[in-house]
């Protein structure tokens, strides 16, 4: 890792973290689990991603994806423009590299989103330390549903603990997207500690969340989503 680490810091939790030297560096353990996830999408041939961020931070995301899969095409709706405006200052982003920001927040931003335009839609959106209510309801889910090409992917971050009553309403919701598969550190799954939680759905490649021992990472799939967060 290089010494030139810039750290998003909101509401008293770090929030996003960028290696200045190697975009291709995801310091967080569920931006990697993400990163393998975009990863897996055509590997053999990787080819450039439409993608759809809702929630941008320091853009650790967006720059991975830029860096992996030049000639991408990215739209990040990220409302907190005074954010933005020390991400560009402090960690700028790479001259020509397809990332297009929005000061907007999701869910009204997403309306302005042309239908069957995207490959992924990554939803990383938090207020005060939780995703805010408008990002997690059936008629959010649609608008991703609708600017979703028919391939598409759908992934969001949750952070939750059990008996996990966030992770369990996004489930609920998004089984109308397709093949859902949720992953989670060891220590979140056996609820011994709050952590970031992943929900994906549609077509997922496989493995959704790279090749971790079950010790490190937990990934449900098929009838252990439903077994285990009740959809």
């Amino acid at each position: 890792m290089s010494d030139r680490l810039y750290i998003v810091d909101l509401d008293g939790m770090e929030q996003s973290a960028v290696d200045l030297d190697d975009p291709t560096n995801l310091v967080f353990d569920y931006m990697r689990r993400i990163g393998d996830l975009l990863d897996g999408m055509s590997p053999a041939r990787p080819a450039p991603l439409r993608v759809l961020h809702v929630g941008g931070g320091g853009m650790s995301l967006p720059r991975y994806v830029a860096a992996t899969r030049p000639r991408s095409s990215q739209i990040v709706l990220e409302p907190d423009v005074e954010l933005i405006a020390e991400v560009r200052a402090q960690a700028p982003l790479p001259a020509r590299s397809g990332i297009r920001v929005r000061g907007v927040d999701g869910a009204s931003g997403i309306l302005g989103v042309a239908d069957a335009s995207q490959n992924v839609v990554i939803l990383d959106a938090f207020e005060h330390g939780e995703v805010p209510e408008e990002l997690m309801t059936a008629g959010f889910l649609e608008q991703v549903q609708r600017v979703l090409v028919g391939r598409g992917v759908f992934v969001a971050n949750v952070v939750d603990q059990r008996p996990f009553t966030h992770v369990r309403s996004l489930v609920g919701l998004a089984r109308g997207l397709g093949a859902v598969v949720v992953g989670a550190e060891a220590a979140t799954a056996k609820g011994r500690r709050r952590g970031n939680v992943l929900v994906a759905c549609g077509a997922v490649p496989w493995p959704t969340f790279g090749t971790p021992s079950p010790m490190d990472y937990r990934v449900y799939t098929g009838r252990t989503v439903a077994d285990t967060f009740g959809a």
